[in-house]
């Protein structure tokens, strides 16, 4: 595998660990309102110098007895054909691996589960299924999503679905989610927002509305029954 970046330390992306996170290229994707659009749009990700799994591995090697896992994020990591080799590597040097995903790819999740190669699932859950072609920009199969939800309840060790609360959503389309969700422990509302000095992938989208802090605490307040753990971050 090659990897677009590599933070060599986190304390917040894999709740409880120490960890460092490594971003895949590419995403099959297109949300208007991402912020990593130099890892989602081709012509961006080609200006990219990527770095092999070698020197992601070496690296890992050295901060062994530090580290307490990796975080494999993107992009889509699930589309990398060799990503099961890979974290077999990493699980080789006693390390943790949480990975995040979009869920649009339920095979492989269900060959890294039974292979038992992650420990932690964190999946984006991108908005009520009448929106979700909208938000993604792109036509998404939601048979696809709805299995990869029920194969993270159902088997992975650990995990968390998420929503960033992108401009145009309303307090119904987070509603609507609540379904789609049934049975999850863990769930997340995230707020919009844009760092400075990233582009999205349609950069229209910077200055569109969306619920502040205060609203999405208000929504969360109405669906939390249907959570044990979660809230909004």
């Amino acid at each position: 595998m090659k990897f677009a970046y590599l933070l060599p330390t986190t304390l917040t992306d894999y709740p409880g660990m120490i960890a460092a996170l490594a971003y895949t290229a590419a995403c099959n994707f297109r949300c208007p309102f991402c912020h990593n659009s130099e890892l989602v749009l081709p012509k961006q990700s080609k200006r990219l110098n990527l770095l092999p799994e070698k020197e992601v591995l070496y690296f890992l090697r050295e901060r062994q007895g530090f580290l307490d896992g990796l975080v494999i994020t993107g992009g889509e990591p699930t589309l990398h054909h060799d990503l099961p080799e890979f974290i077999a590597r990493v699980k080789r040097l006693g390390l943790l691996v949480k990975l995040d995903t979009n869920g649009s790819r339920p095979e492989m999740l269900d060959d890294l589960l039974r292979a038992h190669l992650i420990d932690y699932v964190a999946m984006d859950v991108k908005c009520s299924p009448a929106r979700y072609d909208e938000l993604t920009g792109v036509h998404v199969d939601m048979e696809a999503i709805e299995r990869s939800i029920a194969l993270i309840i159902a088997r992975a060790p650990d995990y968390e679905f998420r929503t960033t609360v992108a401009p145009t959503m309303s307090e119904a389309d987070i509603k609507g989610l609540v379904p789609l969700l049934s049975g999850a422990k863990r769930y997340f509302l995230q707020q919009f927002v844009v760092p400075s000095d990233k582009e999205l992938v349609d950069p229209g989208w910077r200055d569109r509305a969306a619920l502040s802090e205060r609203e999405l605490l208000a929504v969360w307040a109405k669906i939390e029954h249907a959570f044990p753990e979660g809230g909004v971050r």
